[in-house]
């Protein structure tokens, strides 16, 4: 089977997988944020937190929920790696330093999950398993409850009130990401996926000396990292390590955690706001960018320019030969359209244009389909935008499932747009400008910029892949991509909630014949034109000066 059709029929696995999920999970989460009832087990969480899940909340007290748990959560886990070196279970590992601690607290609850240590040569089984794996749950379900709270915003009328930000949390950990992560960590076990809480043992002899590995809950972290699209991988070399992804079925497999959830909750929004055709409509745009995407991938790395590239059958430098081409293009595009960060492939050494298509996956806003959550909330903001356009075109007020979008609404829409791009550009730019940061990078030119601009497009986005080659593991880096990964997760969620607050207090606009059908395929389109052309445009002159410029070279 020659590689470009083994790629081709994994990605139609893949999409009729997901497919048969859509349906099934998209009701399910319906359900789950639409009951009035709770279960027992969520009864007692509630009891020990102090929190009353029956009383409803407008957006400010949502938002402070919000940042209340989060900011508990970065506490928790910087004091939990300033203190490891005294914890049963550290495998012998000093404690992490203030600055790296730091920086990997506000990556894992912020639901990046940039990693800047060996992952096997500096977290012990407790640090890994209490804190990381727990951060992986709830930071995921922080993302579905904000995302729900928006969705009940379109569906609601005449009340300010988004729901209860504990319950929503509690019901997506306990009835969402647990049983799914269950039933995906015991198939990862079955196809090899280490699960045990050894410790360090040699396994070796390698190049003259002894090797090491450490073991630990592996496949239960795996699982959550993909579902959650959080990224985190327990080892180094994240999910191109054989104990975290041994075979092409488990590579496939990941994949589809991966997108499970942002694909579903599509349908979620569909039936929770009473016309699942706008769910198929947002869907579609979003499915549409992804395989665009894939496409692109995978025909710059299959491309065979010279001799080395024609005898490997395409680019495969810095990809596992268990997985080839079709499998890393596949990974490396939905792991950055995703907020997932997870790699079973070095994107440093894709070709110029592929390294490209990465970060462009990323400064689109990660909304095709996005991470949990967030990829649905980043896509309803640029549906607003796009219903705003058209109004432009045609003269009159723009309408979105029945709701008016005024001037309010858009100046959010706009706010929580410009922010990343902000982010990323102001970072980067200071990186380049000071002597010391840029002693990090690996590469000089074109290759070096881009090493820079992926860090910081990655943490701001929330993402949490790199691009390799970057010692990112200094003061200067550990300090800005920890600031800007909390600022490029909390501060969207500002405009995000403020948005479904306001659109909840309207009244619903009957639809008359001048109203836009947001649920063709005319309306799929403007929406997938305003992705690429706001967003996209917005960091091109920096892509200009990386990527493009190597890929032409």
């Amino acid at each position: 089977m020659s590689p470009v059709l083994a790629g081709v029929l994994q990605l139609l696995a893949l999409t009729a997988a997901l497919a048969l999920a859509h349906v099934p999970l998209g009701n399910h989460m319906a359900r789950v944020y639409s009951s009035p009832r709770h279960l027992r087990v969520e009864k007692w969480i509630y009891k020990g937190i102090g929190a009353d899940p029956d009383t409803e909340m407008r957006w400010p007290a949502y938002l402070r929920g919000v940042l209340a748990f989060s900011l508990a959560g970065v506490l928790f886990l910087y004091l939990l790696q300033r203190l490891q070196g005294v914890l049963p279970g550290s495998l012998g590992f000093a404690s992490i330093d203030p600055d790296q601690a730091f920086n990997t607290a506000a990556s894992f609850v912020a639901n990046t999950n940039w990693q800047s240590y060996y992952g096997e040569q500096a977290m012990g089984h407790v640090v890994q398993t209490a804190g990381l794996a727990v951060q992986n749950f709830v930071s995921a379900a922080v993302g579905i409850a904000v995302a729900v709270a928006l969705v009940r915003g379109f569906a609601r009328s005449r009340t300010g009130e988004l729901g209860n930000f504990w319950a929503d949390l509690v019901r997506g950990v306990v009835r969402v990401l647990v049983p799914i992560a269950a039933v995906g960590a015991v198939i990862l076990v079955a196809c090899g996926v280490i699960q045990n809480f050894s410790g360090i043992h040699e396994v070796g002899q390698f190049m003259g000396g002894t090797q090491e590995w450490n073991g630990g809950a592996v496949a239960s972290q795996e699982v959550i990292k993909e579902l959650g699209t959080n990224g985190g991988g327990y080892f180094n070399a994240n999910s191109a390590h054989p104990f975290e992804n041994p075979t092409p079925f488990t590579n496939l497999f990941e994949i589809f955690l991966i997108l499970l959830i942002p694909v579903a909750l599509t349908r979620t929004f569909g039936v929770m706001t009473g016309s699942v055709r706008q769910g198929y409509a947002i869907l579609g745009t979003m499915a549409a960018i992804w395989a665009g995407f894939v496409a692109l991938m995978m025909w710059t790395e299959f491309a065979h320019h010279g001799p080395a590239l024609q005898a490997a059958g395409g680019a495969m430098e810095g990809k596992e030969l268990r997985f080839g081409i079709g499998g890393s293009s596949l990974f490396a595009v939905t792991t950055t359209l995703t907020s997932t960060g997870a790699v079973d492939s070095f994107h440093s050494s894709y070709t110029g244009l592929g390294g490209g298509i990465t970060m462009l996956g990323m400064m689109l806003g990660e909304i095709a389909p996005g991470g949990v959550g967030s990829g649905l909330y980043g896509m309803l903001v640029m549906a607003v935008v796009a219903v705003f356009i058209a109004g432009l075109m045609v003269g009159r007020t723009p309408e979105y499932l029945g709701k008016k979008i005024g001037t309010r609404e858009i100046k959010f829409a706009a706010c929580y747009i410009l922010i990343t791009p902000a982010l990323v550009l102001v970072f980067t730019a200071a990186a380049m400008a000071l002597p010391t940061p840029g002693d990090s990078m690996t590469n000089s030119g074109a290759h070096g910029f881009s090493e820079i601009l992926y860090a910081y497009t990655s943490a701001s986005n929330n993402n949490g892949s790199a691009f390799a080659g970057l010692d990112a593991d200094t003061q200067w880096f550990n300090s800005t991509l920890g600031l800007a990964m909390l600022l490029g997760r909390f501060v969207p969620m500002v405009f995000v909630l403020a948005l479904a607050g306001s659109l909840a207090r309207q009244q619903p606009v009957p639809a008359t014949a001048g109203t836009l059908r947001t649920e063709k395929p005319l309306f799929a389109g403007l929406l997938a034109g305003a992705v690429l052309i706001i967003t996209g445009l917005t960091h091109f002159p920096a892509l200009a000066l990386g990527p493009l410029a190597e890929g032409l070279a």
